[in-house]
């Protein structure tokens, strides 16, 4: 299956957030907002989604303010 052009910004903008560690509220918006977009979250959408989470659970991102 042919992932969405939604999951693939999806993935642009988490892997962003991966590379430096960190994420702003406003990134964090952002990404909720394309998982959203289309009112559907499939599952390429689920698992990254779920791999930021536990990567913010475990401090290897870090969610900061700004």
């Amino acid at each position: 299956m042919k992932p969405s052009k939604s999951a693939r910004r999806l993935a642009d903008v988490i892997h962003a957030a991966i590379e430096d560690h960190r994420i702003t509220n406003a990134e964090y918006e952002e990404i909720l907002h394309i998982a959203n977009e289309d009112g559907i979250i499939d599952p390429e959408e689920r698992a990254l989604l779920s791999q930021l989470q536990e990567m913010i659970a475990d401090k290897t991102v870090k969610r900061v303010a700004e």
